[in-house]
């Protein structure tokens, strides 16, 4: 009896691994590209899959956002500098049709991709635009990334310089360099003030000219702040024009008159 009944379990036991393999159930993130005697015949999921066996095979794609780490790159800038970049690549398959036919093992061909990219993009640039301008070399290497794996059905979302290691001898030679730039920029400083502060003087000496009562009252007025100070010298200016009205008064001459315009006298003995 039991002998009898063998045959009916193997047969059932046949049905219900073929049941089994007709049945896939995919994730909210997973896509199946499906395809029939070996054609593709479309994109399913997510949820419950039915496939005829021995007919349709299906291929698991990940929707979910990679984050691929590009190894250390030799790198030599344009200004001959050996330096070495690591970066980090943020994509995902959009696709799934053309992730799965258009490329083989979409994940190591951006990856090698993402490794020339960053040689070949970065070799043309100097090294102070490596360090200053990162922002702008990751927007250029996430659009030639972009733009590249389209037809793999891959979008590239971010593209960010983790790391430029640069030799110790070339880290003091930026240093010398940065501090060189910082005495340039004192030195300019000092000049510009230099040359405003002359500007300034230039206009009091000829406010100071059209009123020559003012340089005395400028000169009193330095003195009075001088005879706070303790100091014990004080040299103080006089006009010269003073002093000879004093010397011309001692020998008996006349000064000159008023307004009238100075004579030039060459032998005073003659005179």
């Amino acid at each position: 009896m039991v002998i009898a009944l063998v045959p009916y379990l193997i047969l059932v036991l046949l049905v219900v691994m073929v049941l089994l393999s007709m049945i896939r159930i995919l994730r909210e993130y997973e896509r199946g590209v499906v395809f029939t005697l070996g054609r593709f015949s479309g994109v399913k999921g997510p949820g419950l899959i039915i496939l005829i066996p021995f007919v349709q095979q299906m291929v698991r794609v990940d929707l979910r956002t990679v984050v691929l780490d590009v190894p250390s790159q030799d790198i030599i800038s344009r200004d001959n500098v050996s330096v070495k970049v690591n970066a980090v690549v943020y994509f995902r398959v959009v696709d799934p049709d053309k992730a799965v036919i258009q490329v083989e093992r979409y994940m190591e061909a951006t990856s090698q991709l993402a490794q020339t990219t960053l040689r070949s993009v970065l070799g043309k640039h100097e090294l102070d635009e490596m360090l200053a301008e990162r922002d702008k070399l990751n927007a250029d290497l996430q659009e030639i990334l972009d733009r590249q794996t389209e037809d793999w059905g891959i979008k590239v979302n971010n593209v960010e310089i983790k790391h430029v290691d640069i030799d110790e001898s070339m880290v003091r030679a930026i240093a010398r360099q940065a501090e060189a730039e910082r005495n340039r920029r004192a030195r300019i400083i000092n000049a510009e003030g230099e040359q405003q502060a002359a500007q300034r003087l230039v206009e009091a000496a000829q406010t100071l000219a059209a009123a020559p009562e003012a340089m005395q009252l400028r000169f009193l007025s330095t003195l009075y702040d001088i005879s706070n100070d303790r100091s014990s010298t004080i040299v103080f200016p006089v006009p010269i024009d003073l002093l000879r009205n004093i010397f011309d008064a001692r020998a008996g001459r006349p000064g000159p008159a008023p307004g009238a315009a100075p004579q030039n006298v060459t032998n005073p003995d003659a005179a």
